[in-house]
């Protein structure tokens, strides 16, 4: 297994050339370009599945849905730099949905953060992958996560911070549909409005199932665009597994101004394995070495 880091995506080259990069990342991206993207996804899921199913524990469901955005972020649209992660002028990506963590591990690895072969030590022993995410061990991961509805808070901060310092990085946050039920969302949300932070732009994960249920059991979330637009948000829903519609959002998304922007992004828990999708039971568990191979095949 190698890296991947060699393939195009707008990771900046110095800190002088930061800002003429970002204003022309999100260029037409050809067929040729897209198809790039789709199969890095391709690969994404297959060491998702991978790496849960050596691990004997993991969260498949809520990673794979979420592959397409990390997939756009971190190889067309963020500036960063792998192989110097704490670089200042970098835009910044908080998984706050940390169960997720083993795609934002597979697509830092892809991006040249640390080796690919080492996505299958996760929740090992000593191992820089913990079950959820944490900034203190593994290259690239902004925020420690654990207990869900922090990370809107967390990136109100570093978007504040940018504002703060004259730096024109952005930063963007995932959240899950059922992090949505937490009141720090809301309270979150409603002092990014009232500071008027447009450099920041939320993506929830809406996949339509939180841990043991689907969202509309457990606490109905809808209309969840008319509440984000109450509170204050730019405000747009998508197809989040279709890579156009993605790039598109993040790309209305930077010409907003005044207000941060919330992407709705509408996906299948489990995406791409027939026997994951749709299925609260693989919220976190993970498959077996028989169900790994059928998902393998699945995947292609």
């Amino acid at each position: 297994m190698s890296n991947s880091a060699d393939q195009e995506s707008p990771v900046a080259a110095s800190p002088a050339s930061a800002h003429a990069n970002r204003v022309g990342v999100f260029h037409a991206v050809s067929q040729k370009g897209l198809s790039t993207l789709q199969e890095t996804a391709r690969r994404v899921r297959r060491h998702i599945v991978q790496m849960i199913g050596k691990a004997g524990s993991g969260h498949p469901g809520g990673s794979l849905s979420a592959v397409e955005v990390l997939v756009a972020l971190y190889f067309q649209v963020m500036i960063h730099r792998p192989q110097e992660p704490c670089w200042p002028d970098r835009d910044r990506f908080i998984l706050s949905k940390g169960h997720a963590a083993p795609a934002l591990y597979t697509v830092l690895a892809e991006a040249g953060y640390f080796p690919t072969e080492e996505l299958y030590t996760l929740r090992q022993l000593g191992s820089r992958l913990q079950g959820h995410a944490d900034m203190t061990k593994t290259p690239g991961v902004e925020m420690s996560a654990g207990s869900v509805g922090m990370g809107l808070s967390f990136g109100i901060g570093t978007a504040l911070a940018a504002r703060l310092d004259g730096k024109d990085y952005r930063t963007y946050i995932m959240l899950g549909d059922g992090e949505c039920d937490e009141g720090q969302i809301w309270e979150a949300a409603m002092a990014a409005a009232h500071f008027k932070i447009d450099n920041l732009t939320a993506i929830v994960d809406r996949n339509d199932i939180q841990l043991t249920a689907h969202t509309h059991q457990v606490m109905s979330l809808e209309p969840l665009a008319d509440k984000w637009r109450a509170f204050g948000w730019h405000t747009m829903e998508i197809d989040g597994h279709d890579l156009s519609a993605v790039l598109s959002a993040l790309e209305e998304a930077r010409g907003v101004k005044g207000k941060p922007s919330v992407i709705i992004s509408h996906t299948v828990k489990g995406k791409g394995v027939s026997f994951m999708e749709h299925d609260p039971g693989f919220h976190g568990k993970a498959p077996s070495p028989e169900q790994v191979e059928q998902a393998l095949r699945e995947i292609g």
